[in-house]
């Protein structure tokens, strides 16, 4: 099974954006995968459901983190490579999608009184979601 389908499989189970992208890497990062579900679990509906940044967008900033990041205080190098990769991701995934925001992608505002509601009567996790996540697993692979 390849990553986007271990995703998609993640996302159908009942995880968010964020724990589907990372746990379609976890394995080979080293990350059990019990903690990164509980690591990506409040970056779901754009953060905990405010409609900020895409989960699809910020489990792709803990992919690159787990793969690039500095253990070392003195490892500038870790970090400049960390978030240059961050910073192409992004742009990368803005050009595909018009926004990172998750209010935006979904069109439907979360973190409003009835939005979590809306985007589930109107199906926005099931016919949105799993693009989004696909594509951040692209992008990352395109990357790392």
């Amino acid at each position: 099974m390849n990553r986007q389908e271990k995703a998609a499989k993640q996302f159908a189970s009942g995880f968010n954006c964020a724990q589907s992208v990372l746990l379609a890497f976890a394995s080979e990062l080293g990350l059990p995968e019990e903690l990164a579900s509980k690591l990506a679990q409040a970056f779901g509906g754009g953060m905990a459901r405010t409609g900020e940044i895409c989960g699809a967008v910020t489990g792709g900033l803990l992919v690159l983190g787990l793969k690039y990041g500095k253990v070392k205080p003195e490892d500038e190098a870790a970090r400049e490579k960390t978030y240059s990769l961050a910073r192409e991701f992004f742009r990368s995934f803005r050009a595909r999608h018009g926004s990172l925001l998750c209010r935006e992608l979904l069109g439907v505002d979360l973190s409003q009184e009835g939005g979590y509601e809306r985007a589930s009567a109107e199906k926005l996790f099931h016919n949105v979601c799993p693009s989004l996540i696909r594509s951040s697993i692209r992008i990352l692979e395109e990357l790392i």
